[in-house]
Protein backbone atom coordinates (compact mmCIF):
# COMPACT_ATOMS: atom_id res chain seq x y z
CA UNK A 1 0.00 0.00 0.00
CA UNK A 2 1.34 3.45 -0.64
CA UNK A 3 2.28 5.56 2.22
CA UNK A 4 1.37 9.19 0.81
CA UNK A 5 1.58 10.28 4.12
CA UNK A 6 5.26 9.43 5.05
CA UNK A 7 4.06 7.72 8.64
CA UNK A 8 7.23 6.18 10.23
CA UNK A 9 9.83 8.51 8.22
CA UNK A 10 12.38 7.69 8.08
CA UNK A 11 13.35 4.03 7.56
CA UNK A 12 17.26 3.30 6.37
CA UNK A 13 16.80 3.79 2.54
CA UNK A 14 14.84 7.28 3.29
CA UNK A 15 17.44 8.45 5.09
CA UNK A 16 20.38 7.40 2.82
CA UNK A 17 18.28 8.61 0.12
CA UNK A 18 17.96 12.40 1.93
CA UNK A 19 21.65 12.66 2.47
CA UNK A 20 22.78 11.79 -1.04
CA UNK A 21 20.65 14.24 -2.49
CA UNK A 22 22.19 16.64 -0.01
CA UNK A 23 25.18 15.77 -0.63
CA UNK A 24 24.69 15.57 -4.41
CA UNK A 25 23.61 19.23 -4.54
CA UNK A 26 26.35 20.55 -2.09
CA UNK A 27 28.65 18.82 -4.61
CA UNK A 28 27.08 20.86 -7.18
CA UNK A 29 27.04 24.07 -5.95
CA UNK A 30 30.39 23.72 -4.52
CA UNK A 31 32.25 22.57 -7.98
CA UNK A 32 29.70 24.65 -9.78
CA UNK A 33 32.07 26.74 -12.03
CA UNK A 34 35.25 23.97 -11.74
CA UNK A 35 35.94 22.07 -14.95
CA UNK A 36 35.07 18.72 -13.26
CA UNK A 37 31.30 19.79 -13.56
CA UNK A 38 31.60 20.40 -17.13
CA UNK A 39 30.69 16.75 -19.00
CA UNK A 40 27.59 17.03 -16.65
CA UNK A 41 26.54 20.18 -17.73
CA UNK A 42 27.06 19.34 -21.30
CA UNK A 43 24.72 16.59 -20.48
CA UNK A 44 21.94 18.89 -18.90
CA UNK A 45 22.50 21.21 -21.71
CA UNK A 46 21.66 18.50 -24.12
CA UNK A 47 18.72 17.12 -22.43
CA UNK A 48 17.96 20.86 -22.35
CA UNK A 49 17.72 21.17 -26.52
CA UNK A 50 16.32 17.84 -26.87
CA UNK A 51 13.58 19.15 -24.59
CA UNK A 52 12.78 21.81 -27.13
CA UNK A 53 12.82 19.32 -30.03
CA UNK A 54 10.66 16.93 -28.14
CA UNK A 55 8.02 19.69 -27.82
CA UNK A 56 8.22 20.43 -31.60
CA UNK A 57 7.65 17.08 -33.06
CA UNK A 58 4.68 16.74 -30.54
CA UNK A 59 3.46 19.59 -32.30
CA UNK A 60 3.77 18.72 -35.54
CA UNK A 61 7.04 20.97 -36.52
CA UNK A 62 10.38 19.66 -37.68
CA UNK A 63 14.05 19.73 -36.18
CA UNK A 64 16.84 21.01 -38.08
CA UNK A 65 19.72 20.27 -35.76
CA UNK A 66 20.55 20.42 -32.18
CA UNK A 67 23.52 22.08 -30.91
CA UNK A 68 25.93 21.90 -27.81
CA UNK A 69 28.52 24.03 -27.48
CA UNK A 70 31.61 23.84 -25.23
CA UNK A 71 30.51 27.47 -22.86
CA UNK A 72 27.74 25.36 -22.37
CA UNK A 73 25.36 26.80 -24.22
CA UNK A 74 23.40 24.97 -27.02
CA UNK A 75 20.80 25.55 -29.90
CA UNK A 76 18.00 23.60 -31.54
CA UNK A 77 16.84 24.93 -34.64
CA UNK A 78 12.96 23.92 -35.43
CA UNK A 79 10.62 24.68 -38.15
CA UNK A 80 6.68 24.63 -37.75
CA UNK A 81 4.78 23.33 -34.26
CA UNK A 82 3.95 25.90 -32.06
CA UNK A 83 6.54 28.25 -30.57
CA UNK A 84 4.93 29.25 -27.11
CA UNK A 85 4.92 25.74 -26.46
CA UNK A 86 8.19 24.78 -27.58
CA UNK A 87 9.82 27.63 -26.07
CA UNK A 88 9.22 27.04 -22.20
CA UNK A 89 10.26 23.42 -22.88
CA UNK A 90 13.85 23.39 -22.55
CA UNK A 91 13.73 24.21 -18.75
CA UNK A 92 10.70 22.58 -17.86
CA UNK A 93 11.66 19.73 -19.58
CA UNK A 94 14.86 19.79 -17.91
CA UNK A 95 13.49 20.45 -14.63
CA UNK A 96 10.95 16.97 -15.15
CA UNK A 97 14.29 14.94 -16.50
CA UNK A 98 15.85 15.99 -13.57
CA UNK A 99 12.86 14.47 -11.34
CA UNK A 100 12.47 11.26 -13.77
CA UNK A 101 16.25 10.42 -13.17
CA UNK A 102 16.07 11.22 -9.10
CA UNK A 103 12.73 8.85 -9.04
CA UNK A 104 14.89 6.39 -10.98
CA UNK A 105 17.50 6.48 -8.80
CA UNK A 106 15.26 5.04 -5.60
CA UNK A 107 15.12 1.99 -7.50
CA UNK A 108 18.41 -0.04 -9.06
CA UNK A 109 15.82 -1.70 -11.70
CA UNK A 110 14.38 1.98 -12.85
CA UNK A 111 18.38 3.12 -12.76
CA UNK A 112 19.27 0.42 -15.14
CA UNK A 113 16.40 1.12 -17.47
CA UNK A 114 17.19 5.16 -17.14
CA UNK A 115 21.00 4.70 -17.94
CA UNK A 116 19.89 2.99 -21.39
CA UNK A 117 17.44 5.20 -22.34
CA UNK A 118 20.25 7.91 -21.69
CA UNK A 119 22.67 5.64 -23.89
CA UNK A 120 20.57 5.06 -26.41
CA UNK A 121 19.38 8.65 -26.68
CA UNK A 122 22.87 10.08 -26.95
CA UNK A 123 23.74 6.88 -29.36
CA UNK A 124 21.07 8.26 -31.65
CA UNK A 125 21.80 11.90 -31.14
CA UNK A 126 25.22 11.18 -32.20
CA UNK A 127 24.34 10.33 -35.97
CA UNK A 128 22.73 13.54 -36.29
CA UNK A 129 24.60 15.84 -34.14
CA UNK A 130 26.07 18.54 -36.27
CA UNK A 131 28.90 19.75 -33.92
CA UNK A 132 31.58 17.77 -32.57
CA UNK A 133 31.42 18.69 -29.17
CA UNK A 134 27.94 17.28 -29.22
CA UNK A 135 29.50 14.18 -30.67
CA UNK A 136 31.73 14.27 -28.41
CA UNK A 137 29.82 14.26 -25.18
CA UNK A 138 27.95 11.58 -26.90
CA UNK A 139 30.32 9.25 -27.17
CA UNK A 140 32.26 10.39 -23.85
CA UNK A 141 28.77 9.65 -21.93
CA UNK A 142 28.00 6.51 -23.59
CA UNK A 143 31.57 4.96 -22.80
CA UNK A 144 30.92 6.94 -19.41
CA UNK A 145 27.48 5.29 -18.44
CA UNK A 146 28.93 1.46 -19.69
CA UNK A 147 31.95 1.68 -17.38
CA UNK A 148 29.34 2.34 -14.67
CA UNK A 149 26.98 -0.65 -16.05
CA UNK A 150 30.19 -2.84 -16.23
CA UNK A 151 31.59 -1.93 -12.38
CA UNK A 152 28.05 -1.95 -11.03
CA UNK A 153 27.51 -5.46 -12.46
CA UNK A 154 30.53 -6.99 -12.21
CA UNK A 155 32.51 -5.65 -9.09
CA UNK A 156 31.15 -4.23 -5.90
CA UNK A 157 31.81 -0.80 -6.72
CA UNK A 158 27.47 -0.14 -7.12
CA UNK A 159 27.27 3.27 -8.04
CA UNK A 160 25.06 3.06 -10.83
CA UNK A 161 22.30 4.30 -8.80
CA UNK A 162 24.01 7.44 -7.67
CA UNK A 163 25.55 8.79 -10.96
CA UNK A 164 21.48 8.72 -12.09
CA UNK A 165 20.91 10.10 -8.68
CA UNK A 166 23.52 12.96 -9.74
CA UNK A 167 22.78 13.61 -12.89
CA UNK A 168 18.95 14.61 -11.90
CA UNK A 169 19.93 16.47 -9.45
CA UNK A 170 22.24 18.50 -11.69
CA UNK A 171 19.23 18.91 -14.62
CA UNK A 172 17.17 20.25 -11.76
CA UNK A 173 19.62 22.38 -10.08
CA UNK A 174 21.16 23.86 -13.24
CA UNK A 175 17.89 24.52 -15.22
CA UNK A 176 17.18 27.40 -11.31
CA UNK A 177 20.59 28.67 -11.85
CA UNK A 178 20.53 28.92 -15.52
CA UNK A 179 17.30 30.76 -15.57
CA UNK A 180 18.44 32.69 -12.88
CA UNK A 181 21.91 33.78 -14.98
CA UNK A 182 20.01 34.38 -18.30
CA UNK A 183 17.90 36.83 -16.62
CA UNK A 184 18.68 38.00 -13.57
CA UNK A 185 22.87 38.33 -12.97
CA UNK A 186 23.32 39.12 -17.04
CA UNK A 187 19.91 39.47 -18.46
CA UNK A 188 20.12 37.79 -21.65
CA UNK A 189 18.16 39.11 -24.38
CA UNK A 190 18.35 35.91 -26.50
CA UNK A 191 16.98 33.66 -23.50
CA UNK A 192 13.80 31.43 -24.22
CA UNK A 193 12.12 33.42 -21.48
CA UNK A 194 12.55 36.66 -23.58
CA UNK A 195 11.62 35.31 -26.41
CA UNK A 196 8.76 33.81 -24.81
CA UNK A 197 7.69 37.01 -23.79
CA UNK A 198 7.34 38.29 -27.12
CA UNK A 199 5.09 35.65 -27.92
CA UNK A 200 3.04 36.35 -24.74
CA UNK A 201 3.41 39.80 -24.08
CA UNK A 202 -0.08 40.48 -22.19
CA UNK A 203 1.44 38.24 -18.62
CA UNK A 204 4.75 39.62 -18.03
CA UNK A 205 8.33 40.56 -19.10
CA UNK A 206 10.95 37.75 -19.95
CA UNK A 207 11.84 38.30 -16.01
CA UNK A 208 9.20 37.44 -14.64
CA UNK A 209 8.08 34.05 -17.06
CA UNK A 210 11.87 32.96 -16.00
CA UNK A 211 10.83 33.28 -12.23
CA UNK A 212 7.66 31.41 -13.05
CA UNK A 213 9.28 28.69 -14.61
CA UNK A 214 11.68 29.00 -11.86
CA UNK A 215 9.22 27.89 -9.25
CA UNK A 216 7.86 25.23 -11.50
CA UNK A 217 11.06 23.69 -11.58
CA UNK A 218 11.54 24.24 -7.83
CA UNK A 219 8.30 22.80 -7.71
CA UNK A 220 9.93 19.68 -9.66
CA UNK A 221 12.78 19.45 -7.64
CA UNK A 222 10.53 19.09 -4.11
CA UNK A 223 8.43 16.59 -5.83
CA UNK A 224 10.72 14.54 -6.53
CA UNK A 225 12.09 14.42 -2.89
CA UNK A 226 8.70 13.50 -1.67
CA UNK A 227 7.65 10.88 -4.08
CA UNK A 228 11.18 9.41 -3.73
CA UNK A 229 10.39 9.17 -0.14
CA UNK A 230 7.21 7.31 -0.54
CA UNK A 231 8.63 4.86 -3.31
CA UNK A 232 11.10 4.52 -0.49
CA UNK A 233 8.58 3.94 2.27
CA UNK A 234 6.23 1.58 -0.09
CA UNK A 235 8.74 -0.75 -0.05
CA UNK A 236 9.24 -0.57 -3.87
CA UNK A 237 13.20 -0.54 -3.81
CA UNK A 238 14.52 -3.36 -6.00
CA UNK A 239 17.71 -4.75 -4.62
CA UNK A 240 19.01 -1.88 -2.03
CA UNK A 241 22.05 -3.02 -1.87
CA UNK A 242 22.86 -2.36 -5.10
Amino acid sequence: MVNWELKKCCNHEQIVFLTTTAVCAVVILALWRTVLLLPFKLVTVFLHEASHAIACKLTCGHVEEIQVHANEGGMTTTRGGVYWFILPAGYLGSSFWGMALILASTNLLTARIAAGCLAIALFIVLFVAKNWTLRGLCIGFIIFLAVIWVLQELTKIRILRYIIMFIGIMNSLFSVCDIYGDLISRREHTSDAEKFAEECPCCCNGVGWGIVWGLISFFFLCLSMYLGLVILSSGMLLHPNG
